[in-house]
């Protein structure tokens, strides 16, 4: 049996040993490592993304898209930034990119406006910047190379269209509708995009009456109290258009509570936006009438942009996302369980 002593004497000449070992080897290791992070980083794309936020279903799918796709196994180095809806805080994020010297920057603007001076910066610094989901509203294009999203105003025109279609089947195209818009984030590409496609072909008919529209920010806690002001200022709707499915989902829960009944048997027609998993299923059981795709998978279409440009080959300023208008005849058990998000 070691005594005290003993056990004194080995901890010392253990630790005597290590010490040898890190002053003779030590910094060589450490040198090792960081040479091999730094090999690894430079034999990356480096992208710098700004996502606007995480308000809604559709905004946790785009960014999984985006993440799965700028991985290491993909030869990226991705670093990401969420401006939890603040444009302040996204100017602060691309200028940060810059300065970080990424070779692009992506990000989704909060509102199409107040870019130019950022965008410049990134120019100047000679970055590309790409735009994701939603534009920006700049006189000089040149500061931005492409957008890869939706066409935010032929959605709002297939809602009118689809809405034109349902009255002339019900038989009631020429008599009065009343209509009332839950709206996103105002300034946003996709509220200005889907108030004025649907607004093209609501004009066309004198008897579809705009009662309001109002901005209920893309979240569900405020479609749901916008809804109820709407059903206090105005008892006979007859369509609730909700430009995405999160605020659909807060204005059922309003009008289900103030005793009304929804969808394809119900008092108020519901039209919405983005076919989330959630969304569809109200599809499938009626709940809601038509649900406009918009496909947040915009991963796979930035990354085969970046791929382009490393190449040098030419690019289109503008690149759509496919996608889909669906109602209970075509949302299947198929469509169902293939969705991812």
């Amino acid at each position: 049996m070691f005594g005290k002593r003993s056990y004194g004497v080995i901890a010392v000449g253990i630790l005597l040993v290590m010490t040898l070992f890190l002053l003779l080897f030590g910094s060589r290791l450490f040198t090792d490592i960081e040479e091999e992070a730094h090999i690894t980083q430079e034999n990356r794309i480096v992208v710098g993304v700004s996502q606007l936020g995480s308000e809604s279903g559709w905004r946790t799918a785009n960014t999984e898209s985006v993440q799965n796709a700028f991985t290491q196994q993909n030869g990226y180095f991705l670093i990401f930034h969420n401006a939890r809806q603040k444009q302040e805080n996204q100017l602060k994020a691309i200028r940060s990119f810059i300065s970080q010297r990424v070779d692009y920057i992506i990000f989704s603007p909060v509102v199409e406006t107040g870019w130019e001076t950022v965008l410049q910066e990134a120019k100047e610094a000679g970055i590309p910047v790409i735009l994701m989901d939603r534009k920006v509203d700049v006189e000089d294009e040149s500061l931005y190379v492409t957008c890869v999203g939706s066409d935010f105003e032929e959605e709002g025109e297939k809602a009118g269209h689809w809405l034109e279609g349902e009255l002339v089947r019900q038989n009631r195209s020429s008599q009065s509708v009343n209509i009332v818009i839950l709206a996103g984030t105002e300034g946003s590409s996709s509220q200005i995009g889907r108030s004025a496609g649907f607004a093209t072909v609501a004009d066309r008919h004198g008897n579809w009456n705009i009662l309001e529209e109002k901005c209920a920010e893309f979240t569900s806690t405020k479609g749901k109290e916008v809804m109820k002001t709407f059903l206090r200022r105005y008892p006979d709707i007859d369509v609730v258009v909700s430009q995405n499915d999160d605020m659909t989902f807060g204005a059922i829960e309003a009008i289900k509570e103030s005793g009304r009944t929804v969808g394809v048997n119900g008092d108020i027609m519901i039209i919405s936006y983005d076919a989330l998993g959630d969304a569809l299923e109200m599809v499938a059981d009626g709940a809601i009438n038509v649900d406009i795709e918009c496909n947040p998978n915009q991963g796979e279409y930035l990354l085969e942009v970046i791929d382009m440009l490393e190449a040098e080959e030419p690019i289109e300023k503008r690149y759509y996302v496919e996608e889909d208008v669906f109602t209970i005849e075509n949302v299947t058990e198929e469509v169902l369980n293939g969705r991812t998000y």
